[in-house]
């Protein structure tokens, strides 16, 4: 069998997972980062309480803060499945507070959809499967 030109990128199914993982948590770091670079987090707190959130400053800082933490918890691959439980849980919520109200796409076709978050959700679902898979292979 012919090997695939690609086969030197990605030479092992361990190597697609690390790119997908330090790749996914890269997403995660970029928006925590621009939010406090940009100093957005008091537009995102006045959409929160705009949506009866209580102390929406607190709850953007928590949200920061989590997807700080479980995107390097990602890259030096610690706790991947709780990681990813808590980034999916973030991606949900924008899913259902923000994006379900711009349709399905990002870009192109519409504005701000909620296909990018659930792309992501694809992509944390496979990573923390690996992991347990992984786990469950260990053991046995």
């Amino acid at each position: 069998m012919t090997p695939l030109a690609l086969d030197r990128y990605f030479p092992s199914r361990e190597l697609a997972f690390q790119v997908a993982r330090i790749g996914t948590a890269c997403l995660f770091l970029a928006h925590a980062v621009v939010r406090i670079v940009n100093n957005t987090i008091p537009q995102f707190a006045a959409f929160l309480a705009s949506q009866g959130f209580p102390q929406p400053t607190a709850v953007v800082w928590v949200i920061t803060g989590v997807e700080l933490i479980a995107a390097l918890c990602l890259i030096v691959r610690f706790q991947l499945p709780v990681a990813c439980g808590a980034l999916a849980s973030i991606a949900i919520g924008g899913i259902v507070l923000i994006h379900s109200k711009f349709g399905w796409f990002v870009g192109e076709h519409g504005t701000g959809g909620s296909e990018f978050s659930v792309a992501l959700l694809l992509l944390l679902y496979l990573i923390a499967n690996d992991e347990l898979a992984s786990r469950a292979l260990a053991r046995a």
